[in-house]
């Protein structure tokens, strides 16, 4: 036997393996133990623009986050993720795509790759879903929100109808219903009509932040202040990050007068979501009214800096000033 061969491969024909299979063991390994995760990766990236997917995906997932090389992690971020879709490995496709939304915030391949593939990751559930569970109420909703969001909205109503029949306590459902009423309407009729499914949510999951802040948006609509002000503070109790609620909260507390008393839910709104300027208007506002006009200056300078930055986000063209 020729003294060139590896000992791994004169071992392996010893005990009877083919040339081919001891020849393949031989492979993988020596990318996985590359002592250089650069190197490795490089090799890994290689292989899956070669369409090796099965050989470069484990070293890709154990290196990409890592890399110091930026334009390797992308690189090699880009190739995971390409190859676990083909794979059907979502899991490892979401942490790719996790990283490079995360790393790459504003690259336009980044931005279209998640677009798709994240539909894709979705369709798949959708079909496993229906296959494996074409009875179930998970696959019912998913058939009333395809006609919510196609605008059918009384098949939808039915639909969601359809549901409660055969699940009276699911959660979820009555806000679904009660959010298709106002999205329609806005008299009085339709807004009683949905504050019942409203209700009807909260005896189901009284946790529901959704249902306690579109019950304060029926009652702020119709200027009912006291009510709206114990609707969207409860919300925010609920639910920390609904930061919508601070803002409609503070609005409330204006309305009724009780300036003082709106600062600080109008403050915690305009420090969570500071490129809103309405947040900086309401602000300004409850600030003047109180007597600080220091503030009230300052949140009106960040009014108009927030109104000047979403026109250039509106024309990304724009030249530079």
């Amino acid at each position: 036997m020729p003294e060139f061969l590896p000992r791994i491969l004169i071992a392996g024909l010893a005990c009877g393996w083919s040339a081919a299979s001891v020849f393949a063991q031989t492979q993988t390994p020596i990318l996985k133990q590359a002592p250089d995760p650069a190197a490795s990766t490089r090799q890994a990236v290689s292989l899956a623009e070669r369409g090796r997917c099965q050989e470069a995906l484990p070293v890709l997932k154990r290196n990409m986050a890592h890399l110091a090389d930026k334009e390797l992690r992308y690189r090699s971020g880009m190739a995971a993720a390409r190859c676990a879709m083909s794979i059907d490995d979502a899991a490892t496709t979401v942490d790719a795509l996790v990283m490079l939304r995360r790393d790459y915030p504003n690259d336009p391949e980044v931005l279209y790759i998640c677009t798709h593939f994240y539909s894709q990751l979705a369709n798949r559930s959708a079909q496993a879903l229906a296959e494996g569970f074409p009875t179930s109420s998970q696959v019912s909703k998913l058939n009333a929100e395809a006609l919510e969001s196609a605008q059918k909205w009384d098949e939808a109503i039915a639909a969601y109808r359809q549901i409660l029949a055969q699940n009276p306590r699911l959660p979820e459902i009555h806000y679904r219903i009660a959010s298709i009423m106002l999205d329609r309407a806005s008299d009085a009729e339709t807004a009683a009509e949905a504050k019942k499914e409203l209700e009807e949510e909260l005896k189901i999951n009284p946790e529901s932040a959704v249902a306690e802040f579109a019950l304060g948006e029926i009652a702020r609509r119709a200027g009912d202040w006291d009510v709206a002000i114990q609707h969207f503070s409860r919300t925010a109790k609920l639910d920390a990050g609904f930061v919508e609620a601070d803002l409609a909260l503070g609005m409330s507390l204006a309305s009724e007068n009780k300036f003082a008393e709106a600062i600080a839910p109008l403050e915690r709104y305009v420090r969570a979501v500071p490129e809103d300027p309405a947040g900086h208007y309401q602000l300004a506002m409850a600030y003047s009214r109180t007597g600080n006009k220091a503030g009230a200056d300052r949140e009106l300078q960040a009014q108009r800096d927030a109104l000047e930055k979403a026109k250039m986000r509106r024309a990304p063209n724009a030249p530079p000033r």
